[in-house]
């Protein structure tokens, strides 16, 4: 049993990096879509774009999260 628990430690600390990296990818795009608004551009598409994008990475770190939590039935 101790070597299912090691290993689940190892697959929650990839899961953790995981959402690390994705978190930085995600403030990556707000920067960039707050310099694209900033610099007055009308390219809407772009704009859109880059919003659709941070919104699935939104939803990987919100599922990736959800991996960790253990089931707890009430």
């Amino acid at each position: 049993m101790k070597g299912c628990t090691f290993k689940m430690q190892m697959e929650d600390a990839d899961i953790l990096v995981e959402i690390q990296e994705l978190r930085v990818q995600h403030r990556d795009l707000d920067d960039a879509l707050a310099a694209l608004i900033h610099s007055g551009a009308t390219d809407m598409i772009q704009i859109k774009r880059l919003k659709k994008e941070k919104l699935k990475l939104k939803d990987k770190i919100r599922a990736l999260e959800d991996e960790l939590l253990p089931d707890i039935i009430a």
